[in-house]
């Protein structure tokens, strides 16, 4: 086991947790607050996980600003991904577990120095896998494996095309095609990651700022269109992505860095192509323990035979500096060929 330092923590010991919430929405540089209060022991089924690393993502953020506000309770803690060690259990979970290095997912928050998980969602990670690759495995990854492995339907030769694919997901999408032998039509605003993305796996890149998606795509299938397309721009460059969608095909959505909603009754008039919306929280209600636990085994495998890569962090922040962090992530947000995440130590 990994035990990295591991602070001694007996049972009913007061120890204190720094913790990072908001009371109410609004910009994540001005809401967000240190706070500490003491941790309590876990409960019967989970896991005392004290945290070594957790990246910034466009998900943490964007509950924060507002977005989701029916759903989320204040105070709130925010943070979806992260590594720590486990220091304690509660009842009913061996204690084999205490030292061993885990992604506590599905507990609580996870910007904060301790978190408590249901253990049997506490992913157990190999040595082998470094924290700051641990850290990212699962928001984009996670996202990316369930639509190629199940919401597209597609089988070795088929065409794919995903938008905004110079950023962190599109290139999670082509080292995903690469090991399911899709081919990848990777679309996106400018040349500078091309060569990178044919690198990792694309069969081909469109610059949609010198070439028009379209015309371009039609060249490259043959006339047919391609059997899916993923989403993550909205607005004008993701109704054209829907329309280069066989009638056979679908199209995903994801995401909307534009800002800007999908103009569906074009996309209704120009395809009759199945359309869908993605959103992982769909599909973490509905997978059931061994199928969470059997896709991080298989997207560790990947890691471990170096067959999908991560960025390492742009820059890292401690939890105390929780507003410098947040500007330097939101600095970020929305370019595309992003080469690393801001961290929390």
């Amino acid at each position: 086991m990994n035990n990295r330092g591991r602070i001694k923590r007996d049972r009913g010991v007061s120890v204190n947790n720094q913790y990072i919430t908001f009371h109410k929405f609004g910009s994540p540089s001005d809401v967000l607050k240190v706070e500490h209060r003491s941790i309590a022991d876990p409960e019967r089924g989970e896991v005392l996980v004290r945290m070594l690393a957790r990246p910034i993502n466009p998900s943490d953020l964007i509950p924060i600003r507002g977005a989701y506000s029916h759903r989320i309770a204040l105070p709130s803690i925010p943070g979806y991904e992260g590594v720590g060690i486990v220091e304690a259990v509660g009842d009913d979970v061996a204690e084999e577990l205490i030292g061993q290095r885990v992604l506590p997912l599905r507990g609580e928050g996870t910007w904060q120095r301790f978190v408590k998980a249901p253990a049997s969602w506490a992913v157990p990670l190999p040595d082998s896998v470094a924290d700051d690759t641990a850290a990212q495995l699962y928001i984009n990854p996670v996202t990316a494996w369930v639509i190629c492995r199940s919401v597209l339907g597609l089988k070795p030769g088929d065409t794919l095309v995903v938008n905004a694919c110079g950023s962190s997901l599109g290139r999670i999408f082509a080292q995903l095609c690469k090991h399911f032998g899709l081919r990848l039509i990777a679309v996106t605003r400018n040349d500078r990651h091309a060569k990178e993305l044919l690198q990792l796996g694309a069969a081909s890149v469109i610059n949609t700022r010198d070439t028009a998606l379209l015309p371009a795509l039609m060249e490259l299938t043959g006339g047919l269109g391609a059997n899916a397309a993923v989403d993550m721009v909205g607005g004008e460059l993701g109704t054209k992505l829907a329309c280069c969608v066989r009638a056979t095909g679908i199209f995903v959505t994801l995401g909307l860095l534009s800002g800007v909603p999908l103009d569906w009754a074009e996309i209704k008039r120009k395809t009759n192509a199945r359309a869908t919306m993605f959103h992982l929280r769909h599909w973490n209600e509905t997978v059931s323990v061994q199928g969470w636990q059997g896709t991080f085994r298989e997207l560790i495998s990947l890691v471990q035979a170096k067959k999908l890569l991560l960025p390492p962090p742009r820059s890292r922040f401690e939890l105390s500096k929780i507003s410098e962090a947040v500007r330097a992530a939101e600095g970020n947000e929305g370019n595309e060929g992003n080469q690393g995440k801001c961290f929390l130590m």
